[in-house]
């Protein structure tokens, strides 16, 4: 491989921008990582840790054989990924997902960047977008990008950058948790990895209950967005109060569904609804509410909250929080390799190009640090195949949206997690002596043909065909 003491530079130290310079210092390319914290903060990040986790703990699904998410993990650990890597020796209990402690999680991406050679961090804030002497550089600064660079990044693309508010949920102490009242239990009892089946504490609500606790939902004193109002959420993580305003039953059918669940303490007695806790920490002392990222303001999140039958007495490590969502319209600004149009060699990375999820946006990073390395190397870079849930995502953010007919000026482009309908469709052969194959065994035996082509195609492509797809 061709040596090189030119540096890449890498705008921004979360999830995206930690993957792209770990990628890129692994191919032998010298790394510098901008990150400005603590120089400047955020409204939501609380430390001053690489890949540190704002919103959720949890990495979703690690399934892949049936599900999109999990075969991205898969592909990622087949790219040597850091943020995998890591997150697989931090994992937590969490039934089918893959969740992590926080802390352990950043402090071992934190450490691993700072122990590479070829990698130097400096803690300082970009202010505006790379000078030209950075011919190679990746901007993964997220949906939080400060606001001078966001203004240099409107003003150099001229589009304008489109915006929504992610919600945070809750976190709360084990210990104040009633267990006369709750139970732990896994969806169908499912086990997951590092899981037992019993990982999540279920928190039940009966009619009456459940009906007051949307009353106080949607009574309950909002966060305002002032001058972004009218700002749009992006579907994934909704505020539990506006899936409230959607309808009475929306919650029921959604993070507060009863399906798959028992009561432990009474089962013969139907639930009908259902609060989740999930595993936030190692030590098992903190736990934050599936689904319940909000906009209400402090005081009434702990009195609402505080109506759950188990959490009566529930004392919380954070509160829920609401910071602003910024990102490109990426389809129209970046070319195949995520690298800006007008600007040879500047990529972006992360939440920042359209992606959404915290895999998704180190997958990118992924990609890019890999692309940027390439041509710093003097070769061309190679694009994962569209089969993959690399190209498949890829595609996504670089021209897979959809278009409006009606409307040509309005840009269509939305945020979006990895899922299959992302990925190429596949022929699925009915297997022999089945004589009815459709509904869920159909769809089931679709996504492991996809998933399958899809770890495949992947090793092919970084020339690991002989290894096994075996989740490592």
């Amino acid at each position: 491989m061709a040596k090189t003491d030119n540096p890449i530079h890498v705008v921004g130290g979360g999830l995206a921008g930690s993957e792209a310079a770990w990628q890129a210092a692994h191919m032998g390319v010298p790394v510098i990582l901008h990150e400005m914290r603590p120089i400047r903060g955020t409204d939501a990040h609380k430390t001053d840790g690489l890949a540190e986790l704002v919103c959720s703990n949890s990495f979703r699904s690690d399934d892949a054989q049936t599900n999109a998410v999990g075969v991205l993990h898969q592909e990622m650990r087949f790219a040597n990924s850091l943020i995998m890597a890591a997150a697989d020796r931090h994992q937590v209990p969490a039934g089918s997902a893959l969740a992590v402690d926080r802390d352990g999680f950043s402090a071992a991406v934190t450490a691993s960047i700072e122990d590479h050679p070829l990698i130097t961090i400096r803690r300082e804030e970009v202010h505006g977008l790379p000078p030209d002497d950075w011919d190679q550089a990746i901007i993964a600064t997220g949906p939080l990008t400060a606001p001078a660079l966001a203004e240099a990044i409107q003003q150099a693309t001229g589009e304008e950058s489109l915006a929504f508010f992610d919600a945070i949920a809750p976190i709360l102490h084990f210990d104040s948790v009633d267990m006369d009242v709750c139970w732990f239990q896994s969806r169908y009892d499912k086990v997951g990895p590092g899981g037992t089946g019993k990982d999540y504490i279920n928190c039940p609500m009966d009619e009456a209950q459940y009906n007051a606790f949307i009353d106080a939902l949607l009574e309950g004193e909002k966060t305002e967005f002032k001058e972004w109002e009218g700002t749009p959420y992006f579907d994934g993580c909704l505020p539990i109060e506006i899936m409230a305003a959607r309808g009475r039953e929306t919650l029921r059918h959604g993070p507060m569904k009863p399906m798959g669940l028992t009561n432990a303490h009474h089962p013969d007695v139907k639930a009908h609804a259902v609060v989740q806790l999930r595993q936030d920490n190692a030590l098992g002392t903190l736990y934050n509410m599936v689904g319940f990222q909000t906009k209400l303001k402090y005081g009434s999140q702990k009195a609402i909250f505080q109506m759950i039958p188990g959490l009566e007495n529930a004392e919380f490590a954070r509160l829920g929080g609401l910071h602003r969502n910024t990102y490109i319209n990426s389809p129209q600004l970046l070319d195949p390799t995520a690298q800006l149009k007008t600007r040879p060699g500047l990529r972006f990375a992360g939440q920042i190009t359209g992606c959404e999820g915290y895999v998704e946006s180190a997958a990118i990073g992924l990609l890019a640090g890999r692309f940027a390395a390439a041509e710093r190397l003097g070769y061309a870079p190679s694009l994962p195949p569209a089969t993959t849930a690399f190209g498949a995502l890829l595609g996504h953010i670089t021209g897979g949206h959809l278009t409006s007919d009606d409307e040509p000026g309005k840009r269509s482009f939305q945020p979006m997690n990895v899922n299959f309908g992302l990925f190429p469709p596949v022929e699925v052969v009915k297997p022999e002596g089945v004589r009815r194959f459709r509904g869920k065994d159909k769809a089931i035996a679709k996504k492991k043909a996809v998933s399958a082509r899809a770890l495949a195609d992947c090793r092919d492509w970084l020339g690991l065909s002989g290894q096994s797809d075996a989740a490592q």
